[in-house]
């Protein structure tokens, strides 16, 4: 009885740890979802996060648990993932995320979240114990999502142009700070829905491999939906305002046609890596609508340095979680 205790409570902390991880993933990408609509002044930051927040809680009604499968049951191998494995895959994510924020450099959550857990699997039972299809799809979306946005932002910036080609610039503003509200919650509505789930597939990880989940449901248990749903919408209301900034205007001087164009592009690449179990990075797939915007009014609108730096924290997230996710295993087992 006294096992079974002690094992109750280290699962409990490690939830805790998740939901924290969660929250923490919200806050850091708050600002993917509000940079655009705060920077073109369309609305004001406390307006914005809790916006964005709503459209991360009524996900929870939209989105099939596609990536939470995949987070779950597609990246290791049955009967490798224990307590210390998601002790350490969990360091090793908020850690790069700290990091990341204080830097206010738009890193991937979700990345630094797979990084933790390859470090902290390779550290126990080396990579054969991982899942190739589930890494490597995960992985080549660090380019897709990107690229995606970048096409579908630059084509809904032209097909923007041509419609409204005979209207004024004052009218085109005017229409555009009402129909980037549309845009901005349907980006918010992807980002509860991929994000989420993705620490709801670490939990259902962890409960599956302490007994306290069946391997074989279907679904993982609702108040791990509800609870994860809840924190990262939480994460949102208290927003990133160092990344917004970076976001927002660094990358390239946004106006609300740029903005609505930006986000409907990142939107719809969202939708669709949600609908395929893809989890991807919310800020890979609107600084890549960004940029797109951006080239699409001439090549010198985007300021390519800042992106370029942008760039190589996307490279460095999966080996850098993942390094200190495998230290953080070893640690782990000392300690519980």
């Amino acid at each position: 009885m006294a096992t079974v205790q002690v094992a109750l409570w280290v699962v409990v902390g490690l939830v805790a740890l998740a939901i924290a991880f969660d929250f923490m993933n919200g806050f850091h990408d708050a600002a993917n979802s509000i940079a655009t609509v705060v920077s073109t002044g369309v609305l004001k930051p406390g307006q914005a996060v809790v916006f964005a927040a709503f459209f991360n809680l009524v996900a929870i009604f939209v989105f099939h648990l596609s990536v939470a499968a995949t987070i779950g049951k597609g990246i290791v191998q049955p009967g490798i993932v224990d307590v210390h494995v998601v002790f350490g895959a969990l360091v090793g994510a908020i850690s790069w995320n700290l990091v990341t924020w204080y830097y206010g450099i738009p890193s991937s959550s979700s990345h630094a979240l797979i990084g933790g857990i390859v470090g902290a699997v390779i550290a126990k039972a080396g990579s054969s114990s991982l899942i190739a299809a589930g890494i490597w799809k995960t992985v080549a979306f660090i380019f897709v999502s990107p690229l995606l946005g970048f096409l579908l932002g630059s084509f809904m910036m032209i097909l923007v142009a041509w419609v409204f080609r005979r209207s004024t610039p004052s009218r085109v503003d005017r229409w555009f700070r009402t129909l980037q509200l549309i845009s901005a919650g349907a980006y918010s509505l992807g980002h509860g829905g991929n994000d989420a789930q993705k620490t709801i597939g670490i939990i259902w990880m962890l409960l599956i491999a302490t007994g306290y989940a069946a391997a074989d449901a279907a679904l993982p248990p609702t108040w791990t939906i509800v609870v994860c749903y809840a924190a990262i919408s939480l994460g949102t209301m208290f927003g990133g305002w160092r990344i917004v900034k970076t976001m927002g205007q660094k990358i390239t001087k946004l106006k609300p046609v740029g903005g609505f164009c930006a986000e409907t592009g990142g939107a719809l690449t969202l939708f669709l890596a949600t609908a395929l179990g893809i989890p991807v990075s919310t800020t890979h797939t609107i600084t890549g609508a960004i940029v797109g915007v951006g080239s699409v009014q001439r090549a010198s609108a985007v300021r390519w340095g800042v992106a370029g730096n942008i760039v190589w924290a996307w490279v460095l997230t999966i080996p850098a979680s993942a390094f200190v996710a495998a230290i953080a295993y070893w640690i782990g087992i000392q300690v519980f």
